[in-house]
């Protein structure tokens, strides 16, 4: 037999006062002695007796409280216990409200050690932070789906192509992040973004570099003795990345030979051996004359604390009315070397700090060419120090070597 139920008014809960009253099938209505009303659900689970709260009336009305208990009594004659039962769909709903704010910068914090020093930069962040974040940042990283994605980065899928690219793998990085959090994301939503947005019609471009004939007529230009000219004259000379070139410190230096740790080097995440770097005559002298600048063992310090930014050497061609940028003489060694030498490939490779072949090859492959290496970067370094002389009245320039 059924148990009677809706035994309570509207009129009635208003006029009640202090008291537990009934409204059937395990609803009651209790009215505190402070005047507080609330609903209260009484079931039995396992043979005890417990009362669940439903919540304060009037915000919790008779009609929903109605609902709310027949819900519950659904779950009790399930088999389960209404309370545990209504804190594990809490917890669950709690766990996938975690917005993708939290979820980036946690997954960026698990990978500093894989970055440059620690991601400081910023590098690894910044196209999310820049480009999605300010759409997507607030929202719960469960809900985020293909069409989400599409919509943030169409703005810069095709005019900004790299960082939009950059922008979608760190969103991917960030979505697996939080499934291995225990999160309900949908691991193919960055893919099926991709596949929404279309083939992406930008087409990289170089970094512009100048060419190596005319790079002995900028090295000697560089004559006004700043930190900002011998940092520059000496990366021309070593042919490195700007990172590992700024952070020199000086007991990286042992005679002609730099060398610079592992973490440091670009593409070498997985290294574990450092990268010895032969320093030419020429690149000695530099290094000779900047340090007398050094400050807390680097060689090339900041105005005010720590070492030269990035944009330092940049601003300063940039200042000379050159679209040319400092990673670009990394091209010019390379086209000179392959243009006035005759070194191996992998030699003139590892000169650039590239690494050269698969991992098997490496296993048996132990040398770092060296030798070779310490020949090729003093010609290097003979040729940017050589009589420059210019043809007609063009701007071509003659180095011999």
């Amino acid at each position: 037999m059924a148990r009677p139920k809706n035994k309570l008014t509207n009129a009635e809960l208003k006029a009640k006062g202090p008291g537990k009253y009934s409204d059937g099938d395990g609803l009651w209505f209790h009215v505190r002695a402070d005047g507080g009303r609330q609903w209260v659900l009484r079931y039995t689970s396992y043979g005890r007796r417990h009362e669940m709260g439903l919540g304060a009336y009037p915000g919790v009305s008779l009609k929903a409280a109605r609902l709310e208990a027949e819900k519950w009594q659904a779950v009790v004659r399930d088999g389960k216990d209404a309370i545990k039962e209504r804190e594990r769909q809490r917890r669950d709903a709690e766990r996938n409200l975690h917005i993708l704010r939290d979820i980036a910068l946690d997954a960026f914090e698990s990978r500093k050690a894989e970055l440059k020093g620690d991601g400081k930069a910023g590098r690894w962040f910044s196209p999310l932070e820049l480009h999605v974040l300010p759409k997507l940042g607030k929202m719960p990283v469960s809900q985020i789906d293909q069409r989400d994605i599409r919509d943030t980065l169409a703005p810069i899928w095709h005019d900004k192509a790299d960082t939009a690219r950059k922008a979608l793998n760190r969103l991917s990085i960030c979505m697996r992040h939080a499934a291995a959090l225990g999160l309900d994301v949908d691991l193919q939503a960055t893919d099926k973004a991709k596949a929404l947005l279309g083939k992406q019609r930008h087409k990289a471009q170089h970094i512009p570099s100048l060419n190596w004939r005319e790079v002995p007529a900028f090295y000697q230009s560089l004559d006004g003795g700043t930190i900002t000219e011998l940092a520059l004259r000496l990366l021309i000379l070593t042919a490195v990345r700007s990172y590992p070139l700024r952070h020199l410190h000086l007991d990286q230096i042992d005679g002609d030979i730099w060398t610079i740790p592992a973490e440091a080097m670009k593409g070498r995440k997985d290294a574990t051996e450092d990268f010895r770097v032969p320093l030419s005559q020429e690149a000695q002298r530099v290094i000779a004359e900047a340090t007398l600048f050094a400050r807390d063992g680097f060689l090339f310090p900041g105005v005010r604390k720590g070492v030269i930014s990035d944009m330092t050497m940049g601003k300063f061609m940039e200042r000379r009315g050159m679209v040319e940028r400092p990673h670009g003489f990394r091209s010019s060694f390379r086209d000179w070397v392959a243009e006035a030498t005759n070194t191996p490939h992998d030699v003139a490779e590892t000169a650039l700090g590239h690494i050269v072949g698969g991992a098997v090859e490496r296993s048996y492959r132990r040398t770092d060419f060296l030798e070779q290496r310490r020949a090729l970067m003093e010609r290097w370094g003979s040729a940017q120090i050589v009589d420059v002389k210019r043809r007609g009245k063009g701007e071509s320039v003659v180095v011999s070597l």
